[in-house]
């Protein structure tokens, strides 16, 4: 008898190909048989008045069953700790998540973890784990609806070995950073991602971000990354991508392809055809977007990285320094860096950590400027001076037709690029980006059921076994006799996304079972309360 009957659905296997009618069977975290049933046939459930075959029947009659979907770009590492249900995405059946785009949760220096525990913005976890496996280990023991996975942060490693100096690395530093890569690698990390507009990691050379990924090549890694510019400067980020990649030997992943800025957005279809034209000659190299127009990241973005030397407060205290301050004013004036904010109403300000700014949360740049008669580069650099943060904003800066561009090349996967959360408790102190809450119902919704820019089993391709082909999980994204049972059931004709810029906090509809590695964490819609999530190790793994 099987513990699990996934009864009469149709079945995606992940590999994009067409779905056949099938029942899965599922014994303890396995995936035990996928039975095709022809056009007649009826349940096997024991409708017929037989004993059921399985301790639990699912009645899939008219829905889609496919492989748990994998978050190649999560920001949940914290966000799992405080709320392990991480509703957000267990909800749209997301059944692994990735973390460590540029900053990882290992290793932690002693400033790191001080700086991990003081700076929770009310979420609730104590840092007990200093190295990034211990942190992977952490999260299962204390158990999590989803599996987890991660990526040493370059920003991370340069913490380590150089701190947070604007210079090169000494020849006793590199040797530190590719030793810790090795350790971490053989202790499951995927491989290395960077966040090449964020200091410190933007201070690392090309050299040598290709000397640590040399390291992670021999473990049969990956290479990940925000590259160093997405507008301006799009097309030689991205040859600083590829030839990073081709020279240390090991996959690339291109974090939320996109052209930021109006002034750019004609340079995606060259974008594009860099990257196909290294798939053509045979390089290993894939690319995710999240289906919005509007990225997130800190309002500090927009100063230039040499006033971050030193880390955030040193970059605070700049700022209240009236000579320093207008330096960093005058350069942002009319440069790329300041980009689309000088459109003050495309910058949405989200999250600030003081109580008395919080009413600038929800609202626009343009309107706060306004609001004190003040210049938009004047009221971002007064609110990020008040509130000594990064000040969390949204920025209207893509097109919605270079959007569509990416969504239809196969090697695009699907990721939120933002933290799973729940419309309750701590997350609701700030608006969100509503890709937290919407990112693959809104691609299986609106741009697979409405927009028809993809096929349902396209679109389920590349959020499970493209995904895991890239990061090298073994016996993941593929719905196939044998591999772990993450499975979604959903149906195609309801899943829908519900979260907005005006009303973020809202789960996703449509899926209507969850399974990660056997259990079932969603039944009916409804989280069940089992948390059999699991941390996952890149393929070079020791064993």
């Amino acid at each position: 008898m099987f513990d699990v009957l996934i009864s009469g659905g149709e079945v995606f296997d992940g590999s994009g190909a067409d779905p056949v009618r099938a029942d899965v069977a599922i014994a303890a975290d396995r995936v035990l048989q996928i039975r095709p049933r022809d056009e007649h046939e009826t349940s096997r459930a024991g409708a017929d008045g037989s004993p059921p075959e399985a301790a639990v029947v699912i009645d899939a009659t008219g829905k889609a069953v496919c492989p748990g979907f994998i978050n190649i770009l999560s920001h949940s590492p914290l966000s799992i700790l405080h709320d392990p249900r991480s509703l957000g995405e267990l909800t749209q059946g997301v059944t692994t998540e990735v973390f460590g785009e540029g900053s990882s949760m290992g290793p932690l220096t002693p400033r790191l973890k001080a700086e991990l525990q003081d700076s929770k913005d009310g979420l609730s976890y104590e840092v007990s784990w200093t190295r990034l496996a211990e942190y992977l280990r952490h999260v299962e023991s204390r158990g999590s609806s989803q599996n987890v996975a991660s990526f040493i942060g370059g920003g991370t490693l340069r913490i380590n070995g150089v701190g947070y100096d604007d210079r090169p690395a000494t020849a006793a530093e590199l040797d530190l950073m590719r030793a810790i890569v090795a350790e971490e690698m053989a202790d499951g990390a995927l491989g290395i991602a960077t966040a090449l507009i964020y200091p410190p990691g933007s201070y690392a050379t090309t050299a040598e971000i290709t000397q640590l990924c040399a390291v992670a090549a021999q473990y049969n890694g990956c290479y990940a990354s925000h590259i160093r510019s997405e507008g301006e400067n799009l097309h030689e980020a991205i040859g600083e991508f590829l030839a990073i990649c081709r020279d240390a030997g090991l996959r690339g992943e291109l974090f939320h392809l996109k052209a930021a800025g109006r002034p750019h957005w004609d340079k995606m279809a060259g974008a594009i055809e860099l990257l196909e034209q290294a798939r053509a000659a045979g390089e290993p190299v894939t690319a995710d977007v999240y289906p919005y127009p509007a990225s997130s990241t800190g309002l500090t973005s927009i100063i230039p990285d040499r006033y971050h030397e030193g880390g955030s407060a040193a970059l605070y205290d700049r700022l209240a320094d009236p000579q320093v301050r207008g330096q960093i004013r005058a350069e942002l004036q009319g440069s790329h860096r300041w980009g689309d904010v000088t459109e003050a109403e495309s910058v949405l300000i989200l999250q600030v950590t003081k109580e008395e700014n919080r009413h600038f949360q929800g609202r626009t740049l343009a309107d706060i400027a306004a609001e004190r008669d003040a210049d938009p580069i004047d009221t971002a650099l007064d609110l990020i001076a008040s509130d000594r943060s990064r000040v969390g904003t949204a920025f209207f800066s893509m097109s919605e037709d270079n959007l569509r561009q990416a969504l239809r090349r196969p090697w695009v996967a699907i990721s939120s690029d933002g933290a799973s959360m729940a419309p309750e408790g701590a997350f609701l102190q700030a608006p969100t980006h509503p890709r937290a809450y919407g990112s693959f119902a809104r691609v299986l919704g609106h741009y697979v059921r409405d927009e028809k820019v993809l096929t349902l089993a396209d679109a389920i391709h590349r959020m499970s076994g493209l995904p895991a082909a890239t990061l090298g999980l073994r016996q993941r994204g593929l719905l196939r006799e044998g591999y772990f049972a993450d499975v979604v059931v959903f149906d195609p004709d309801a899943v829908t996304d519900r979260a907005t810029f005006a009303d973020p906090h809202q789960l996703s509809a449509g899926v209507s079972e969850v399974l990660v590695n056997g259990k079932i964490t969603i039944a009916g819609g409804a989280f069940t309360g089992e948390l059999p999530g699991r941390a996952l190790a890149g393929p070079g793994a020791r064993p």
